[in-house]
């Protein structure tokens, strides 16, 4: 069963101002905004909740502004580096926790959590982890975990209720959601309301066809994502330090004795990288990339870094029950995605190199 997290970081590119300015950073209650250009004109791209009690939203003029809340603190925005660091956000949560993780621009992270919650405790104690270790880094963020990422987004950004969405419940759990949960563009949205459309519900027990020759595919594909009808992959972000070993098939393959030889394949490239550098692994992640667009993701962990071929290789083995291949997997990668000397030591003081967590 398919288990998706979407973080929702509802202030990021005040959060990361704040974290980059310390010290300097101005009160958290005071109104604060980012100014950015919309064409020539100076507008009001991202604001704190304080700014937004006086009337503050983004897209306002940035001299409307200033007239409403003349002591306000305006910052340059920066919406490359938001981007670049809601990236390194992602491979923070790919480090911690699930082998397939993706940034969302522009106020999220995708995360899927398939057979990774139980390292945490469950799912709950999953969210909550996520979201603490964010809060006391001064980031605000709300995490949802639902069968799908269509449903734990909306949950995630429209709702106050549990953040656990569970297997058959996403219906009732939308339903009375706006529309804008569904992720439409807003002329859509716009051109939606004006035939009194205003609930998940509202569009989803109309017949598809009619709506379709009249908005197009969007609102339908958006329907079918969130309702788990056809998939929504998530590319996962990459960090190219980590060893990794790749195979690309001409066929896609299924059979678990298919994917037990490619595992040693693959094992006996990665090993050879690792002795070249060296090094260990104390994490490896497997992920099958299926012809969906699927990514069906295997993470397995040592209390020491290991090399030893036949060790790693049965590790992996004995997670393959757990490998839903589908209509079948076109490639293979394993990446040993935290490595250490294998002589590493937790008392070593000679400046020896650390774990990559």
């Amino acid at each position: 069963m398919r288990r998706v997290v979407s973080l929702y970081l509802p202030n990021w590119p005040i959060d990361r101002l704040r974290r980059r300015l310390g010290a300097a950073a101005p009160p958290p209650d005071a109104p604060t905004v980012l100014v950015g250009r919309d064409r020539r004109r100076r507008i009001i791209t991202a604001c704190n909740p304080s700014a937004r009690l006086l009337g503050l939203r983004p897209g306002l003029a940035a001299a409307q502004a200033h007239a409403l809340a003349p002591g306000l603190l305006p910052f340059d925005a920066d919406p490359e580096g938001d981007a670049v660091g809601l990236e390194r956000l992602a491979l923070w949560a790919h480090q911690r926790y699930a082998p397939v993780c993706a940034a969302d621009p522009s106020d999220g992270v995708a995360i899927d959590a398939t057979g990774a919650t139980h390292l945490r405790g469950g799912e709950a104690a999953f969210l909550a982890d996520l979201e603490n270790r964010l809060t006391s880094a001064g980031v605000h963020a709300r995490a949802a975990i639902a069968p799908t990422y269509g449903a734990a987004h909306a949950v995630a950004r429209f709702t106050r209720g549990p953040a656990i969405v569970a297997e058959g419940e996403i219906g009732r759990r939308l339903g009375a959601l706006p529309l804008a949960a569904l992720r439409l563009s807003e002329d859509l949205r716009d051109s939606l309301g004006r035939l009194g459309f205003e609930t998940i519900l509202d569009v989803e027990r109309q017949p598809r066809a009619p709506l379709t020759l009249r908005f197009g595919p969007e609102l339908g594909r958006r329907l079918d994502q969130t309702f788990g009808r056809t998939s929504e992959p998530i590319v996962p972000v990459v960090d190219e330090t980590q060893p990794r070993a790749e195979r690309v098939f001409a066929e896609p393959i299924g059979a678990p004795e298919t994917i037990a030889r490619y595992i040693d394949q693959l094992v006996e490239v990665l090993t050879a990288t690792l002795e070249r550098d060296g090094l260990g692994a104390r994490r490896l992640d497997l992920l099958c990339h299926r012809v969906d667009n699927r990514i069906e993701a295997v993470r397995v962990a040592t209390a020491r870094a290991i090399r030893d071929r036949k060790r790693i290789t049965r590790l992996l083995h004995d997670r393959i029950e757990a490998i839903a291949p589908g209509f079948g997997i076109e490639r293979m990668t394993l990446v040993a995605s935290i490595v250490q000397p294998l002589d590493w030591r937790p008392s070593d003081v000679g400046g020896r190199a650390r774990a990559l967590s």
